[in-house]
This record gives C-alpha cells, structure tokens and sequence, in this order.
C-alpha cells in the first residue's frame, strides 16, 4: 500500500472561519437544516450530505443524518482511524461549500464528465437508476426521447439536471430543492412529469403517501455513484478509496448495502441458487475435492504453525542474545515491517486471481462488441441515433473500442506491479551470496513507487550506466533501500515542478558501482547530517517518521560493504550517494 498522508487533515475551521459562520448566520438566521453552524473539531473531516435524498442520505425525526451513505462513511472512518463531522443541506448548498472549502467531501454524486473539470472521484460505492414520475391519469412514455415539449421537475444541481440540460431539455425543465419538492410538487397536479433517482423517489412516495405518483419509465439513466473531493485533494479521496475496499473484503459494505438498499433495489442474480444447483448436480465430485482440499489445507495449517512456532523460538533466541545492542523498540518496528511484506505478499496474490480473469476476458469482449458492431451501425444508419449504456451511441461507438483498450493496458500494469510488490515483500532468508545488476534493481524499486513520484513531480529522470558489474548480496534488500531513499526525496518536494534525478556509474579506480539520487526540496540543514542514520532520529515525527527508514537502510548497505553519503543544504535539495563493491572484472 502507498503511504497517504493525508494532508487534508490540516485544513482546520480557523478563528476566521468562525467569523465567517458568524457573518452568514446574521445573513441567514434559518440556516438549512442539518448543517453545522458551528467550528469543526481538530482533525476532524468535514463531510458534506443532502438532507432529503432518502434512503442515500437524508436527516431523521430527530434531526440526525441517517442513510445507506452515512453508514458507509461511519464505517469507513471507523476502518481508517479517521474522526469526521457531517453537514447536511440542500443540494446545491453542498455542491458550493465543496468548491469552497467547507466541506471537504460529498459522500454522494453521480459521476460525469463534465464534472471532473473540478472534481475528483472514487471508484463508484453503487449504482443509481434514474426514472421518469408521472401522475397516474398522465400518459406514459417509455423513454427520455417522450419528454419533448413537456414540463419536466428536476431537483437543482442534481445529474439529471445535467443530463437533460445535456440533451437540450433546459427550456423545459422546472427546479426545485430537494427530490422530495419535485414529488410533491407533481402530485398537486402541477406539471407533467418527475425525473429522479428510482430508489430516493419510490422512498418519498412511500413516506409521504403520494399515492397518484407512480414510475412510468424505469431505468432511463444508469449513474455510477461515488465520493469526489475538490480538485487537488486526491490524497484524501485515497483514504477513503482504502477504506472502502476493505470494507468490501471484510462483508461489512455488503451488510450496509442489504440494510439500505437491498430491499428498495433491483434484484440482484441469484448466484447462491445457481452453485447450490451446481452442487447438488456435481456432489460426488465436490466431495472428493472437498475432502482432499480440507486434507492438504489441514496439512498446511500444521507446517505453517509449526513453521511459526520454530520461527518464534529463533526470534526469541536471538533477541535474547542481542538484547543488549539492539533497541526493543527497533525489534518491535521490524517485526512489523515483517508482518506487513507478508500481508503485502498475500494481497499481490488475491489481486493477481481477478486480473488474471479480466486479462482472459477482454479478447471475448472485443470480439463479442467486433460482433455486435455491425448490428449497431445498421440500426445506428436506420434509426439515427439510440441510447447505449445510458449514453448516445454516437459517442459511444468511439469510446468503447478505446474503454477496451485502456482496460486491457490498465490490467497489465496491475499485473506488473503485482508481480514487483511480490519480489519485494518475499521474504529474503538465504544468505547473501546472489549476483545481481543495481540497475534491475532500481528500476523494480522505481515501478514500486511509480505513484509517489508522480504525484510528488512532474520532472522525474533515471540514467542508467551500460553493462554494470555484478553485485554480491541481497537484491531485496538493497531494493528496500532504495524505496526508502525514493520515498525521502518525494516527501522532501514541495512542489511539482521541482525534479527528482537517479543514475548508476561504475568507478572502475574502486571497483565499486555508484547510485546518486538527488532531489531539489527543501535540503537538510548541517546539524542534521551527521544524525541522519541514528535509529529513531526523524524531523517528520509530526507527520508519522518514525526514524528507523534510514537507520535500516544503512545497516543494510553496511552489510553489504557498501556506504550512503549525503550531500545538502537548506533550500537547495539534498544528493544520496550509494556505494557498493562489485565483482572484479577479470
């Protein structure tokens, strides 16, 4: 996992936000409902919700914001170790204090286009049908197309606002607040038709007895709905990214979505019939495989344990004999780190399963859609243009063969960084006798920490030296130490035009081979040169250092009979220069 710090946190309601509330409480003395009027908490993450879009999110009887949504973000925070503070209004209040800053995340919005000029979003938590509401004595429609010269209620700045507006609706169109307004508004006979999502408007009709309401054209419009941060703040929307993944792996996401939604939603297939069918079908088989899976599993869980428990024994042997040179505390932090190459290896695997299978399955998709394309186009030259997706085919006829791409590319990248996190997580037990080149090495450790370096520059350049001598020793060692070395001077950036360079040379007078990493941050003043490899010594204690990176990372190259020098001033970035002797060329 990428570390995140999540700088966001520091963006606090100072005492001039609280003059700021103050001055719009005098501008407004109703504020709307369920928004905090008040100073945020320290390290508290304001997260921004609608007040009436039931069962999503929505505000109570009593007043307390309640809904699929907010169970979701409560659990996220809890998994995260996050403290957060909700603050809910209208729709397009929320929208606004996003884009200025006091709100820091929308737990809810539809996914577009156009909206990721400002916004940045996660990976969709579910999907929302969108339908068209009708009086009951009002003629259907069956499709968007029908709506053409009627009046259409919309609530302001939600997706379907847009999506209307996008297809030239905007003269027919009439706003309202709130999902809810737009209902009760239809049901007094005024106006023709409601467009809504599926779930929050059969909620409403049912909470509030409108019972001349009914849905007259379901699913006009899938959208993939998602948290978004402001542009700029994607570290944060990376914390929750985190969150909900593990909430997917752990079944607590599942629980919240069968609470909210599972009821009020589409039906889902019924996958559990179709492998209790399977079963019945192919028991004797299965019972073979079970049994001789349980077998070799009961078998592997035994040498695991006893593996472990030998394991424990030397561990406890050797603290013991090194318990006056080493740190208990440097012991307990390697242990960690210990703990976390393995859970890192177990996740390389879990991830490899299921790209393997979108790796084997995108060649079908393409043929099925080569296929299909045909048929499209003829319907396409007939009927003009149709919705594809809940999107027109005119845009999508281009876009697919290039969604097909980039899933096929994006899927052999994740395949690739897979299989470096592997390398490096696997635990390196043999003695350091093997031969390795430093610049396979560096270029494992820069794929490692591809993300960090993008995202701390845009200037980044690696010069590797030609046919290098071999080194003697552990590559997973020295690989971890240049990811420790990486990582310092990407934190060390403070902005994205300043560079990161990384070369390789060989200095054939010493029979040595060179690494020089220097970055143009904030550099390191003379005091601290000296100390930089002392366990435990960090001048970023405030943001989680913990001192042991450098201190490791030379105890490792000591190993290898090797050395690091540091060259730095304040304000002029810092150079890192590894040595490591090579074999003798004959």
């Amino acid at each position: 996992m990428n570390t995140l710090a999540l700088q966001c946190r520091t963006k606090f309601l100072t005492a001039g936000a609280a003059l700021l509330c103050a001055l719009l409480s005098l501008s407004n003395p109703h504020p709307a409902q369920g928004v905090d009027m008040y100073e945020a908490a320290p390290n508290s993450i304001i997260i921004g919700g609608d007040r009436d879009y039931p069962p999503y999110e929505f505000l109570d009887k009593d007043g307390k914001p309640a809904g699929y949504n907010v169970d979701l973000t409560r659990a996220i925070a809890d998994v995260m170790g996050m403290q957060i503070e909700f603050r809910f209004g209208g729709w397009s209040e929320m929208r606004n204090a996003l884009m200025n800053g006091s709100v820091d995340v929308l737990q809810g919005i539809s996914f577009s286009d156009d909206r990721t000029r400002t916004l940045s979003f996660s990976p969709p938590h579910t999907i929302v049908n969108h339908a068209i509401f009708a009086r009951r004595e009002t003629p259907p429609i069956s499709s968007v197309e029908g709506l053409r010269g009627k009046e259409i209620v919309v609530f302001r700045d939600g997706i379907m606002h847009d999506y209307l507006t996008s297809l030239g609706f905007s003269n027919n169109l009439v706003m309202t607040d709130t999902p809810a307004d737009a209902l009760r508004l239809l049901a007094s006979g005024k106006h023709d038709y409601a467009v809504l999502a599926m779930l929050p408007g059969m909620y409403i009709i049912r909470e509030h007895k409108l019972s001349n309401l009914v849905p007259v054209a379901k699913n006009i419009s899938t959208q993939k709905y998602c948290y978004a941060v402001k542009k700029g703040n994607e570290e944060l929307l990376a914390r929750f990214n985190e969150g909900l993944a593990i909430l997917k792996k752990t079944g607590r996401y599942q629980e919240i979505y069968d609470r909210w939604l599972g009821v009020l939603g589409p039906p889902k297939v019924a996958w559990e019939k179709v492998v209790w069918y399977g079963v019945m079908l192919l028991s004797p088989l299965l019972l073979i495989l079970a049994g001789t899976v349980v077998w070799s599993r009961t078998l592997q869980k035994k040498v695991a344990q006893r593996t472990e428990e030998l394991a424990l024994e030397v561990t406890e042997r050797k603290r013991a004999l090194e318990e006056l040179k080493l740190h208990q505390d440097k012991l307990i932090q390697a242990d960690k780190m210990a703990s976390l190459g393995v859970l890192v290896a177990g996740v390389a695997h879990e991830i490899n399963n299921p790209n393997g299978l979108i790796l084997l399955n995108m060649p079908i998709l393409r043929e099925v859609y080569h296929d299909a394309e045909e048929v499209l186009e003829e319907r396409y030259r007939l009927q003009g243009d149709f919705m594809l997706g809940g999107l027109p085919y005119s845009r999508m006829r281009s876009e697919v063969p290039c969604m097909l791409e980039e899933m096929q590319e994006g899927a052999n990248r994740i395949k690739r960084i897979v299989e470096d996190l592997k390398d490096f997580a696997r635990q390196d037990c043999a003695a350091s006798t093997d031969l390795f080149n430093l610049n396979s090495v560096a270029m494992a450790a820069i794929r490692l920490v591809d993300s960090s370096i993008r995202k701390a520059t845009s200037h980044f350049k690696a010069s590797f030296a030609a046919d290098l001598p071999l080194i003697q020793g552990s590559s997973q060692r020295i690989e971890q130490v240049l990811v420790n070395l990486l990582l310092n001077a990407c934190q060390a950036l403070s902005d994205s035009e300043q560079s990161i360079t990384i070369n390789t040379s060989y200095d054939q007078a010493a029979q040595a081979v060179l690494l020089t990493i220097a970055d143009q941050g904030s550099g390191i003043v003379p005091e601290h040169l000296s100390r930089l490899t002392d366990p435990f010594f960090t001048t970023k204690r405030e943001t989680g250092g913990t001192g042991l990176g450098l201190s490791v990372s030379a105890g490792i190259v000591q190993e290898h009979c090797g050395s690091l020098q540091f060259d730095s001033a304040p304000g002029q970035g810092t150079t890192v220069t590894l040595t490591l002797p090579c074999i003798r060329r004959t």
